[in-house]
């Protein structure tokens, strides 16, 4: 599960996959580019590639991580798949056991099983989902929805349990096998203090949290007791980070993502826009604000500018494993920020990891 860094990199790097659909584009086109990063970042030595799953967003095709992993695991060899995570108020523990059950016998040894506990969508969507507009139960009843995944995941119910003579297939009463490693995420101290407690690893979502990314990370590792997952903390931080060969050409890319923001804010969700229309868009002073704070949690522009980017919030905030995100309208300028930052770090071509 720990990931070793290669090459110069402080810590082993990692892709956060959003599955982006540009304007003028279409999912399938945002699935084959998921397909082609994952390759380069199994053939450059990058650890992980996980799918976050978001919710009737016209410019994120994750809504279904565990259909979409199954596919890259049928595409790579040796690069670890997860979800990054699944929203687990949004489904039953033994549907979420099952898939991922069904993954790991897919792809043996490979697989995570990133869990949040926010529905991934506005209100009215994440309703849809769950059947019901009583929210907050959802997320008070996580922990529970945790022990009772954990259970199916483990097919270790106590007798006399409503759930004892139920089993998640494919699983333990196959016989002796593999689970997929639980993680849990978050963007605040609920799922870090949870996951220091429980002894798992755990996900920060930096790139939309910034300002709580120090403070989560604090409460996880002074929550932290060993358990027999982990002897000590591990947690990985997602990070927005786009590199181009020109710093001007970086800043026109990142601001169709900053864009797509605003409009998701403000109730306008759409495609990603493209550079162009993003260059020619007149921002309020309201909207300017956001966007300047969105950019500055942000690391983009050459390789060289990124790479010093990352090693300084590495640095600042100690964490064990990047998971990087690069959010560009285009397929091609994404492959691209993930080669050059592979470049800037010298990592080798088709390293082999466990």
């Amino acid at each position: 599960m720990r990931g070793t860094a290669i090459g110069t990199a402080p810590v082993p790097l990692s892709v956060l996959d959003l599955v982006t659909v540009g304007s003028g584009r279409t999912a399938t086109d945002a699935l084959r580019t998921s397909v082609d990063i994952a390759r380069l970042a199994e053939s450059r030595g990058f650890h992980r590639h996980w799918v976050a799953e978001h919710h009737s967003m016209p410019g994120v095709a994750s809504s279904s991580p565990a259909v979409i992993l199954a596919h890259l695991a049928a595409h790579t060899e040796r690069i670890r798949l997860g979800s990054g995570g699944v929203m687990l108020p949004n489904h039953a523990p033994l549907v979420i056991a099952e898939q991922f059950g069904t993954l790991e016998a897919l792809a043996p040894g490979r697989v995570d099983l990133g869990l949040g506990r926010a529905p991934g969508t506005d209100g009215a969507t994440a309703a849809a989902l769950r059947r019901t507009d009583r929210l907050n139960e959802g997320a008070d009843d996580f922990p529970q929805q945790l022990a009772e995944l954990t259970r199916f995941l483990d097919d270790d119910f106590p007798d006399g349990h409503a759930y004892a003579r139920i089993h998640a297939v494919p699983g333990p009463v196959q016989g002796p096998s593999a689970r997929p490693p639980v993680w849990l995420l978050g963007s605040s101290g609920f799922s870090a203090r949870l996951a220091g407690v429980l002894g798992l690893p755990f996900a920060f979502a930096h790139h939309f949290s910034a300002q709580n990314t120090i403070p989560a990370l604090d409460l996880y590792r002074d929550s932290f007791r060993p358990s027999g997952i982990l002897d000590a903390p591990y947690a990985v931080i997602g990070v927005s980070a786009l590199a181009c060969d020109d710093e001007k050409e970086a800043r026109r890319q990142v601001l169709t993502g900053a864009l797509s923001m605003v409009r998701l804010r403000t109730g306008r969700p759409g495609l990603i826009p493209t550079p162009e229309e993003a260059a020619a868009y007149e921002f309020s002073s309201m909207e300017q604000e956001f966007v300047d704070s969105w950019l500055s949690n942000v690391i983009h522009g050459t390789p060289d500018a990124v790479r010093t980017g990352l090693d300084d919030l590495q640095k600042r905030t100690g964490a064990d494993e990047l998971m990087i995100t690069a959010n560009a309208h285009g397929g091609g300028e994404r492959l691209r920020s993930y080669e050059l930052i592979a470049d800037a770090y010298e990592l080798p071509g088709g390293v082999v990891h466990s």
